[in-house]
């Protein structure tokens, strides 16, 4: 995996850390975790920024928020996971793809100018 994918995957693995923090938190040592946590976060998130279109990573930073954060609910915290849930993270998702696919097709275009 290059690097630059690699702060996505881990801006997107500490957002949802932080995010069961706040789920679980019930001392003030765990909120020093949690905004510990959030800096780690934000770290990683600027670094992706910096070598990938804000856009794209920021995209997938959300997505991956709200997809993890709506499953953690169901699986971690006896939530529910009905049609409108599925049908709307699949959007979500699809949504992410699409511009990920865009922004690798607008790049390609770019080269080809350049070349």
């Amino acid at each position: 995996m290059e690097k630059k994918w690699m702060y996505v995957a881990l801006t997107s693995f500490f957002e949802l850390v932080w995010i069961y923090g706040f789920n679980v938190a019930n001392s003030w040592w765990h909120w020093i975790l949690i905004v510990v946590f959030i800096f780690i976060d934000f770290h990683y998130l600027t670094k992706a920024c910096e070598e990938l279109p804000t856009g794209t990573v920021y995209a997938i930073f959300a997505g991956i928020g709200t997809v993890g954060t709506a499953l953690m609910d169901v699986f971690l915290f006896g939530g529910s996971l009905g049609f409108g849930k599925v049908a709307f993270i699949i959007i979500l998702v699809i949504g992410v793809i699409g511009l990920n696919l865009a922004d690798k097709a607008d790049e390609e275009e770019r080269e080809k100018g350049l070349a």
